[in-house]
């Protein structure tokens, strides 16, 4: 994510006043965390301060927006997990906590960009790689079905392109069958 190498002067400042608000210094307007946890999303770097101390508090509304996650939505970070990491407080290995952590996730996103390449670019040439691509585009038109202002014809013209799709598969998948057959004999 380019926007996560910043300068050091395009940071966002964050100011945190002692009613709990949160006002954007770049846009002049007061923010919820909600806003704070779709910058982290879009790879916005910024900084959080008190505005009476001045001190840097981006670490705990950064923690602070995960526990709000974690009690809105399906739990991303198991017990166990949980269990591990407080453990590790006062450990003599706390120190390198925090480093392998971000190490693990930097070493996660670039296996999760090569494995969707590689899904991408494998899709011309694996059968079941075209089924699961065509699966994915039936969810997406079913839920953009349940989505407001969506238009029919939108609608049925996905409907028919993804006909189209499933009698080719289904005419691959017959064609599999028949080699497997012939090869069983």
């Amino acid at each position: 994510m380019a926007k996560r190498e910043q300068q050091d002067g395009d940071t966002v400042i964050i100011k945190k006043y002692a009613n709990r608000r949160l006002y954007n210094t770049s846009s002049s307007s007061y923010i919820t965390l909600d806003d704070l946890s779709k910058m982290t999303r879009d790879g916005t770097d910024f900084k959080v301060l008190d505005a009476k101390t001045g001190d840097d508090i981006t670490h705990s509304i950064l923690t602070q927006i995960i526990m709000e996650e974690e009690a809105n939505g399906e739990h991303m970070l198991p017990v166990s997990f949980l269990r591990e990491l407080i453990a590790m407080y006062g450990n003599s290995m706390q120190s390198m906590m925090p480093h392998y952590l971000e190490a693990a996730m930097t070493n996660f996103r670039e296996n999760q960009a090569k494995l969707h390449d590689a899904f991408r670019k494998g899709i011309g040439n694996n059968p079941l790689a075209k089924i699961a691509e065509t699966n994915l585009a039936m969810m997406r038109a079913a839920t953009q079905a349940f989505m407001p202002g969506n238009k029919d014809s939108a609608a049925a013209s996905a409907t028919a392109e993804q006909s189209d799709e499933l009698a080719a598969m289904r005419e691959q998948m017959a064609a599999m069958q028949k080699k497997l057959d012939q090869l069983s004999k």
